[in-house]
């Protein structure tokens, strides 16, 4: 069975797993990063970053590599459009959402859960604030411009592009930052429903039991 390396409350890791479920790919989730044990995760992520997989002999790491792969080796579902345009407005999606995650996401959830809670660090707030404050807003008012409405990114059916962008939001929320419906209404509704499918919604819910533990 196909190992996937990394926690999912990672929205990269979030996207390889979802997208894996999408698809109808079983794996095992093992722990990566600094969580990781024996030498399998080392080989397949030489820098430490996750998510990373094994199948075999196979080893790989990076959310993108991970789910052209998965995208290759059960081509239906078809998440990734084979038509020139959709695919590649799919890929800028999910460059959007790698920003978002990194630059937005990744100040918000390391600030308020990452380093206080597992990591044992005197965060500062005002990292976080900030970046909710002035870079989130940017990105929703973004998303809320462009939402078709057949509440799907691209040909107007879900693909890779609603995974990526999804699972940042996911994160967030998790760390007190979501979308507020009175502003952004259409955007709010475009993640409860993306949100909502069994694929993410089964992840999330083990995510939450988690942090309260």
């Amino acid at each position: 069975m196909i190992v996937i390396y990394g926690s999912s409350m990672s929205p990269f890791v979030r996207k390889a797993m979802v997208f894996a479920i999408e698809k109808g790919i079983p794996f095992d989730p093992q722990p990566g990063g600094s969580r990781a044990t024996g030498p399998d995760f080392a080989k397949a992520s030489p820098f430490g970053k996750i998510p990373a997989m094994k199948d075999g002999d196979f080893m790989l790491a990076d959310s993108t590599a991970i789910v052209t792969y998965f995208d290759a080796i059960k081509p239906e579902p078809n998440l990734i459009p084979l038509e020139p345009k959709a695919r590649a407005r799919t890929i800028f999606y999910e460059e959007f959402a790698d920003t978002l995650a990194c630059d937005c996401g990744g100040k918000i959830f390391f600030t308020r859960v990452v380093g206080p809670k597992f990591l044992g660090l005197e965060t500062d707030p005002a990292v976080a604030d900030q970046a909710q404050r002035e870079q989130f807003p940017k990105l929703v008012d973004y998303l809320e411009r462009v939402i078709p409405a057949s509440g799907y990114l691209v040909e107007d059916r879900f693909t890779l592009a609603d995974i990526a962008v999804a699972s940042p939001f996911a994160t967030m929320a998790m760390a007190d930052c979501v979308v507020d419906p009175a502003t952004h209404p259409k955007t709010a509704a475009y993640l409860a429903g993306i949100l909502a499918r069994p694929s993410f919604a089964g992840l999330i819910e083990k995510e939450r039991a988690f942090l309260a533990a």
